[in-house]
């Protein structure tokens, strides 16, 4: 079998893997958009031809792991997705509100290139490309195996990542002789405050293995509500400001609500309102509730208890646009959490370019940022940042915690590992979703524990396996 990787190559974003069987069969791990500057023609040609490929397995929600399947679609896919049904779910929304968001955007952009005397850019997918790509949905349960074919198995197993997220075994027959391949998808954390822990997986061959958070190490655990409350009073308190938190709607955002519906029932959280700006988060968030296999058993006991881990008295969710507008005219102190979590896109870029040169307000960066996002840029420390073609100073405080971060560390990832894997028997070891200078940084760690043969792709890159 060969595998080629075609996105999330020496990057984080537009994870996409391919693997061609001996027979011929083609089936894509993944096909995910690539975010960040410079990503148009990556994310306008796939590099193989989608009439060709006859499956599509689904990781996760993530739009970088799915954002580009409508265009999949268009192109000519018409094969079968095979995911979980929470992801599912959770596609069914992020998928259509990521066409109204490029709408928009390109409408915007094309404005601009064609005044520059530049050729306006071709429109992704549309609305109709994410119905024709849902209609092609087959949801499957974690730990049990299906064959796509003969000698080709498939079983997701928990990765603990977000909603729905799994790890994908591929057990494969070449020449009366079968092999195993495990992609990890993005692998979440251990204690998560809503999602069971990441499964251990049996014993493979070969392994494509995610590097998000390679080189560091995130913040305790312990000091999280703690760390989150100080901001708060600082800033909404303190300063009579806002505190405004970028947050990817699926899973950042509840895990958001849920640490403050805790301070709150235990009589800490100030009495300031708290908004959840973002009509994805509020249906993602409804998506969570119907989907609670995930959840781990203290969150299920705390809403045994307490009735809803996502609403308290202060708390509101806002869809509505003008709700959204009246927040950047008001003055009074409050929290804003609203998509998306790295600044690039939605409501969240308006609420920044309004506030982000009042040194009264906070962004609080809860999670990764890829290179070239705004949310990178102001988490790198820039002084002046370009937002819908305005350059705007930042005055504004800027927060960073990694401890809402739904991917592991390298920690993490190391004893998840060594704890099912003997390094010795794993063949080849793929490293993907990390930039290269991180990859370089988990590599030695993965050799400090005894693992070989580690491969950090380029894209377009192919390997028999």
């Amino acid at each position: 079998m060969k595998v080629q990787f075609y996105g999330a190559a020496q990057r984080v974003t537009g994870s996409k893997h391919l693997l061609t069987t001996a027979k011929g069969t083609k089936v894509l791990l993944d096909c995910g958009l690539f975010q960040g500057i410079d990503t148009s023609q990556l994310n306008l040609n796939f590099g193989f031809n989608p009439q060709e490929i006859d499956y599509l397995i689904l990781s996760h929600a993530h739009i970088d792991h799915t954002g580009l399947v409508p265009r999949l679609i268009r192109k000519g896919f018409k094969g079968t997705i095979y995911s979980t049904a929470a992801t599912k779910s959770l596609c069914e929304i992020m998928l259509l509100d990521s066409a109204k968001i490029q709408e928009k955007d390109l409408e915007r952009v094309n404005q601009r290139r064609v005044k520059r005397g530049e050729e306006a850019l071709e429109l992704l997918y549309d609305e109709e490309d994410v119905a024709a790509a849902m209609s092609l949905f087959q949801t499957m349960p974690l730990n049990e195996g299906f064959f796509l074919e003969e000698g080709f198995r498939l079983e997701f197993y928990n990765a603990g990542h977000i909603l729905g997220s799994t790890g994908i075994m591929v057990d494969y027959e070449e020449n009366h002789i079968t092999k195993r391949l495990y992609f990890t998808g993005d692998i979440g954390r251990p204690n998560d405050k809503i999602l069971r822990s990441p499964d251990k997986f049996p014993q493979v061959d070969y392994l494509i293995c995610e590097s998000t958070y390679g080189d560091r190490l995130h913040e305790t655990e312990l000091d999280m509500k703690s760390h989150l409350l100080d901001i708060v009073y600082k800033t909404c308190v303190g300063k009579r400001g806002k505190l405004i938190i970028p947050a990817f709607a699926v899973d950042r955002t509840q895990e958001l609500v849920f640490a403050l519906d805790q301070l709150e029932s235990e009589g800490k959280l100030p009495r300031i309102p708290v908004y959840v700006d973002s009509p994805l988060s509020v249906k993602a968030t409804y998506v969570m509730k119907k989907h609670r296999e995930d959840f781990n058993k203290d969150i299920l006991n705390y809403i045994e208890r307490d009735g809803d881990a996502f609403g308290f008295e202060n708390l509101h969710y806002i869809t509505e646009v003008e709700q959204s507008k009246a927040l950047n005219l008001s003055e009074e102190p409050c929290i804003i959490i609203s998509s998306s979590g790295m600044a690039e896109a939605g409501r969240i870029k308006h609420h920044i370019v309004n506030n982000v040169d009042n040194p009264k307000n906070t962004i609080l960066i809860v999670g990764y940022c890829s290179p070239g996002s705004l949310g990178n840029e102001l988490k790198s420390g820039k002084k002046t940042v370009k937002i819908f073609g305005q350059e705007k100073i930042v005055r504004a405080g800027v927060e960073i915690m990694d401890s809402f971060s739904a991917h592991a560390d390298y920690s993490e990832i190391l004893e998840l590992l060594t704890s099912c894997q003997d390094p010795s028997k794993i063949k080849q070891l793929f490293l993907v979703h990390g930039e290269i200078d991180t990859q370089l940084v988990f590599k030695k760690h993965l050799e400090d524990a005894g693992f070989r043969n580690i491969i950090i792709p380029q894209q377009g890159e192919g390997f028999e396996v």
